[in-house]
């Protein structure tokens, strides 16, 4: 099922068929990852301002981000995704959630699964798998290691 797209020169590419990941395939600092995952808890952040309480004067009205960090996984294990804003609202507990175009960010050396602006977090039907809540991606940590050669 490929469907093809007119670019602005006249030309017609072939968008490519997603290609699904599982969640213990995911490596520090990649992108363009779409799985199927459901979500096993989901705990609200709380977001402190970053000028120490004082008030913005920003010529647009700050919204107070929301921010929510959910144990997601599939069969193969599971990782904390940082939930923000409307996608907050979208992952409760025992949903099957389809991640499009999540990307892998490092948070004090473990790994942290997110989806920014140019991706998208999708409901779908219920999943029928396990999620392996032993095998948690994010308590690994991992060290920036400079190799001189």
């Amino acid at each position: 099922m490929e469907t093809a797209t007119a670019s602005g020169s006249g030309t017609v590419t072939a968008k490519r068929k997603p290609v699904f990941v599982k969640v213990d395939q995911l490596q520090p600092n990649t992108s363009g990852h779409t799985l199927t995952v459901k979500v096993v808890s989901s705990k609200p952040v709380k977001v402190t301002n970053k000028n120490g309480g004082r008030p913005s004067f920003s010529s647009r009205p700050l919204q107070p981000s929301r921010i929510a960090e959910c144990l997601v996984g599939d069969e193969t294990g599971t990782i904390l995704f940082t939930a923000r804003n409307d996608q907050v609202d979208t992952m409760k507990p025992d949903t099957t959630v389809i991640l499009r175009n999540a990307k892998i960010d490092m948070f004090k050396g473990t790994m942290r699964l997110a989806v920014d602006k140019w991706g998208r977090v999708e409901v779908t039907e219920p999943a029928n798998f396990e999620v392996k809540e032993e095998n948690n991606l994010s308590l690994v940590e991992y060290e920036l290691v400079n190799v001189e050669e």
